[in-house]
């Protein structure tokens, strides 16, 4: 299977500033979209940006202008550098990818829809 593997989050301050970046490994084939999602104690897990091959993004509207989500294909990596960051960011971040990847038993490829085990991001008011 395809795994992936975080890093960054922390406490910030509200208005700071952290980085978050996601590595993919296994037996890739092909990514077609890596984002990041987020889930606060008590909410639902909710899409905070994604980006796809094809170079489209998404955002949530409460990240809009504030987070930016970037990609090395080459790498198979994501970032998401999230400026002036609000308390009401505490979250949860997790990353996923979505895609196709070689399986032990043979072609064709098979999808893979992974997850990160998930990164604490702490805003203090």
């Amino acid at each position: 299977q395809v795994q992936l593997a975080e890093s960054g989050g922390g406490l910030v301050q509200a208005g700071g500033s952290l980085s978050l970046s996601c590595a993919a490994s296994g037996s890739i084939v092909m990514i077609n979209a890596m984002g990041w999602y987020r889930q606060a104690p008590g909410n639902q897990r909710e899409l905070v940006a994604r980006t796809t091959s094809g170079g489209s993004t998404d955002y949530a509207e409460s990240v809009k202008g504030r987070f930016t989500i970037s990609r090395v294909s080459a790498m198979n990596t994501v970032y998401l550098k999230m400026n002036s960051l609000e308390p009401e960011d505490t979250a949860v971040y997790y990353c996923n990818a979505l895609g196709y990847y070689n399986s032990d038993s043979g072609p064709p490829p098979r999808v893979f829809d992974s997850w990160g085990q998930g990164t604490q991001v702490t805003v203090s008011s």
